[in-house]
């Protein structure tokens, strides 16, 4: 692993003084028929809620969009809660593991005692990916007076051209990839609350329209509406919450390539931006990809799970493929990835749901179909039959690798309290 040139000492200062406490969710709908306001207001409530504080214990708040939510203080306004910090920021996938290490240098700053984290968004129903949908714009500006000209128009006609060079320099196959949704769909299977909870096969996948080359239908995520939430505090004042802390080790905030605006002039575009962010995450947890036992792997597309695994050290350059194929992934594997479904099948949300499963993951709480005994705890069985468990058996540390684009992204490791 190459060093990092930053100075770390502050971030190694900061490791295990800050834990996630508690986490929020509305339904992952297609039509909530409400607003993003609602979703927001919703989610926190509900993560406030579940970490047993009330709306005073909370001083500030952050969000992220992009130019589809509703913000902070109006959130706050209608919790009754008064804001000492607050901050809206646009962005997507990269987000959330960033905003993480924003609020613990807020804390730390003396800004602020507990921020709440969310992001709601009408993902389907109002302004869908692409700039298309009630209340959307395709707009040509920016960057875009130079994608758009090319056909770069959404996501997967941005991210396509990296997906196909991996292809061509390693000899990657659909069908390798194609094991990402079918695992992630195993493990919707015993979500209650996914949206898509049917398990699926490679032909599946490979028999789906095609989107964009190599994209199929099933090789995208589904895009849904949905508030979520997260609560961050001090370590110390985590202990008198009621679950077991997710405690954070270390946190990568949108990272980049060099020219993130035009990656493929700069380094291979088979390269992703975890190349740069695997050597400021391991370095300051002070672990290595061998030591996780649950990934929530950014799953937009399942490209983007396979490459971002690959380049943060979980297998060799070019080996993504085998990787993802081999069974690692799966629950009952030795390393499970996004075992709610992720993006491909619970819902999207721009990277906060897989951070709110490896929460209940560590908290040993995942919300499946187990038994719940008079204590009101679950029974977690470990029986990964469809319908079943997806609890995975002592799970001590998580990683969370978020995209925003191949050359963009962000990362956080959370251990058990």
């Amino acid at each position: 692993m190459v060093s990092s040139d930053i100075d770390a000492s502050s971030e190694k200062y900061l490791r295990g003084k800050y834990a996630i406490v508690g986490v929020g969710e509305t339904e992952y709908t297609r039509g909530s028929g409400v607003t993003t306001r609602v979703l927001g207001t919703r989610a926190v409530r509900s993560a406030i809620e579940d970490a047993g504080l009330t709306p005073s214990d909370v001083d500030a708040m952050m969000s992220y969009s992009g130019n589809d939510s509703t913000m902070s203080p109006f959130i706050a306004g209608d919790l009754g809660i008064r804001l000492n910090f607050h901050m809206d920021v646009h962005g997507g996938g990269s987000s959330i593991e960033a905003l993480v290490g924003i609020a613990m240098g807020v804390i730390e700053a003396g800004m602020c005692r507990t921020v709440v984290i969310y992001r709601a968004m009408n993902g389907y129903s109002q302004v869908r990916i692409g700039g298309t949908g009630r209340g959307g714009t395709a707009t040509l500006s920016g960057n875009a007076l130079f994608s758009r000209a090319y056909g770069q128009g959404s996501a997967g006609q941005n991210f396509s051209q990296t997906f196909m060079r991996h292809m061509h320099d390693y000899g990657t196959t659909p069908e390798q990839v194609a094991m990402v949704k079918v695992i992630h769909s195993e493990h919707a299977s015993s979500n209650p609350k996914a949206y898509y909870q049917q398990r699926v096969t490679v032909d599946d996948v490979l028999a789906s329209r095609m989107i964009v080359k190599p994209l199929h239908l099933l090789d995208c995520c589904v895009e849904t509406d949905n508030g979520t939430a997260i609560v961050v505090t001090r370590i110390d004042r985590a202990r008198d919450c009621r679950h077991t802390p997710a405690v954070i080790q270390s946190v990568v905030g949108r990272c980049c390539k060099p020219r993130a605006d035009m990656h493929y002039q700069a380094g291979p575009i088979s390269t992703v931006a975890g190349h740069y962010a695997r050597e400021i995450l391991w370095p300051n947890a002070g672990v290595g990809p061998e030591d996780i036992d649950v990934t929530g792997s950014y799953d937009a597309f399942t490209f983007t799970s396979m490459l971002q695994l690959e380049d943060y050290g979980f297998c060799a350059k070019g080996e993504g493929g085998d990787y993802v194929s081999s069974g690692i992934m799966r629950l009952g594997g030795q390393r499970p990835n996004n075992t709610s479904g992720g993006h491909l099948c619970e819902g999207y949300t721009h990277g906060i749901n897989m951070v709110i499963e490896n929460v209940r993951q560590l908290r040993a709480d995942v919300d499946d179909s187990c038994p719940v005994g008079s204590d009101g705890k679950r029974r977690h069985t470990y029986d990964y039959a469809q319908g079943g468990c997806r609890q995975v058996k002592d799970v001590e540390l998580t990683a969370n690798l978020g995209w925003g684009t191949p050359s963009i992204g962000s990362a956080m490791i959370m251990a058990r309290s």
